[in-house]
């Protein structure tokens, strides 16, 4: 093995704590994580045509990113899959999320990226 191909290969992708830098920013960024799923494929492919939100595809995830919110709406969701798509049957396929994730009825679940645009939604 060329030694170009051995540094390569020993290189370790994660950085060390003393070359990460810490900043007090706010991202005001949202998403999913879901495992990979037909159900998730669709959500993904859906929301993918939003040109606000980011799609990445990992080996057994799927992540859905998106600056400010997110809106998901089951009926339309249900319709590109071809099924009904419930907020229950939604929240099973996310294995987890970041932001404020506010259930408004039975069809629409919005993920805020900004705290304060949720509190409407507090009681």
């Amino acid at each position: 093995m060329s030694e170009t191909a051995r540094n390569s290969t020993n290189q370790n992708v994660f950085k060390s704590m003393k070359d990460i830098k810490f900043d007090q920013t706010i991202s005001h960024q949202c998403g999913v994580t879901m495992n990979d799923s037909v159900e998730a494929r669709a959500i993904a492919e859906f929301m993918d045509e939003d040109p606000n939100v980011t799609i990445t595809h990992n080996p057994a995830t799927i992540r859905v990113d998106g600056e400010g919110k997110l809106v998901f709406k089951m009926d339309e969701i249900s319709e590109f899959l071809g099924r009904e798509m419930t907020a229950e049957t939604f929240e099973v396929n996310t294995s987890t999320h970041y932001g404020r994730m506010v259930r408004v009825d039975e069809n629409t679940i919005i993920l805020y990226g900004n705290m304060e645009d949720m509190f409407e939604y507090i009681e």
